[in-house]
C-alpha cells in the first residue's frame, strides 16, 4: 500500500511517498481503507521533533523517539470504510463508514490502517463527507476535553484565543451548544469566519488588545499557546479558570508562579479522544450543530507542500489530504 514514511526529524521534505506493507488485522481489530486524513499542527511539530505534552514532555519524547522516529507514519485522524473485521469484532462491519483517531499509533497517512474494536471510532456522521469528518475527531474533541475541563456551565463568558484554528473552530461551536456567550479572538482576515461559526464577539488581536478590553470572562481558553496566565490573570473573572491545549515548560513554571501570587487558577491536560467522544459530537454534526472548517486540501502526494503550509502557523481550520481524486 501507498504511505507517507519519514525516518529522520526534519523539514517536510523528510515524507517520503513509499510502498509499504498492508497492515494484518487481529481478531479485536478492524481494516479501514482511508478516504482522508489531516495535517495538524501536531503532526507537523512530531515531524520537527519538537513534540511537548508536558508536564510529560521527557516521557513523550521518549515514546515518540530521541534521536529519530520510532513510528515512521505520521497522521492521528481520519475517515474512511471498514474493508474487513476480526473475528471477534460485534461494533462494526464491512462497509461501514467511519471516523477515528489513532493517537499516539499514528499510522493515518497511508492507505490502510488497523484499529482496535474499542478504539477511538465511531461511525461517521450521516451528513459529512470522508473530507469533512476526518477533519472532526481530534480537533473537536480536544475542544470538547477542554471546555468539560474548564467546567463550562450555560451563561459562562468565553474567551477563546486562536479561535480561527482547528480546535478554535469547534470550541466556538461547542461552547455556544453549552449555552455560552462567546468571544473569539484571531487576525483580521478570519473575523468574519469566527462570527460564522456563531461567536457572539470577535477581537482582531492586531487592532485590540483583549486583556484591556475590561472585560472579564469566566474561561479563557487558549487554544494555541501564545498567551499566558500572568498576561491574562486580570482578564479573569476571580473564580475563572484558564484553560491551556498547548503548553511548554517556560509555561508551567509561570502559571505555577502566577497561581500562587494571584491566585488565579490555569489548568491543562492532554486531550483524551475515545468513541463516547466520537458519538456525542456525531450527534451534533447530525443535528447541524457543528461543521467542520476545511482550509486547503491535498492529495496525499502533495504531503509536502501540505507540511510547508501548515508551518507557516496560519491555517483556517483544517488541512485535510485525500487518498482518492474523487470528491469525498
Amino acid at each position: 500500500m501507498k504511505a507517507i514514511v519519514y525516518t529522520r526529524y526534519g523539514p517536510p521534505d523528510v515524507l517520503q511517498l513509499q510502498e509499504v506493507e498492508k497492515p494484518m488485522i487481529n481478531a479485536n481489530e478492524i481494516l479501514i481503507k482511508i478516504k482522508a486524513t489531516t495535517v495538524s499542527a501536531g503532526d507537523a511539530r512530531v515531524r520537527r521533533g519538537t513534540r511537548k505534552t508536558l508536564p510529560f514532555w521527557p516521557f513523550s519524547k521518549f515514546v515518540m523517539g530521541i534521536r529519530k522516529p520510532r513510528k515512521t507514519i505520521l497522521g492521528i485522524e481520519l475517515a474512511g470504510e471498514v474493508e474487513a473485521v476480526g473475528k471477534e469484532v460485534q461494533r462494526f462491519r464491512k462497509g461501514d463508514q467511519v471516523f477515528a483517531v489513532s493517537g499516539f499509533a499514528f499510522g493515518a497517512y497511508a492507505e490502510y490502517i488497523c484499529m482496535p474494536e474499542d478504539g477511538a471510532v465511531a461511525l461517521k456522521p450521516a451528513n459529512m463527507t470522508y473530507v469533512e469528518a476526518a477533519a472532526v475527531p481530534v480537533g473537536a474533541s480536544s475542544a470538547l476535553f477542554f471546555l468539560r475541563k474548564g467546567n463550562i456551565q450555560s451563561g459562562h463568558k468565553v474567551l477563546i484565543i486562536g479561535a480561527s484554528g482547528s480546535v478554535g473552530t469547534y470550541a466556538v461551536q461547542l461552547a455556544k451548544c453549552f449555552g455560552a456567550e462567546v468571544t473569539g479572538v484571531c487576525s483580521g482576515t478570519n473575523v468574519q469566519l469566527v462570527k460564522s461559526l456563531g461567536a457572539d464577539h470577535v477581537i482582531d488581536y492586531t487592532r485590540e488588545d483583549y486583556t484591556r478590553s475590561g472585560k472579564t470572562y469566566d474561561i479563557i481558553l487558549d487554544t494555541v499557546g501564545k498567551s499566558s496566565l500572568s498576561r491574562c490573570k486580570s482578564t479573569l473573572k476571580e473564580k475563572g479558570l484558564y484553560v491551556m491545549v498547548v503548553m511548554d515548560f517556560p509555561q508551567l513554571l509561570q502559571i505555577l508562579w502566577t497561581s500562587m501570587v494571584s491566585g488565579k487558577k490555569a489548568i491543562s491536560g492532554i486531550a483524551n479522544e475515545n468513541k463516547e467522544s466520537l458519538d456525542f459530537l456525531k450527534e451534533l454534526i447530525e443535528a447541524g450543530k457543528i461543521q467542520s472548517v476545511i482550509d486547503r486540501r491535498y492529495p496525499l502526494e502533495r504531503i509536502v507542500e501540505a507540511h510547508s503550509y501548515v508551518d507557516k502557523g496560519h491555517k483556517k481550520g483544517n488541512v485535510v489530504l485525500t487518498l482518492e481524486d474523487s470528491e469525498i
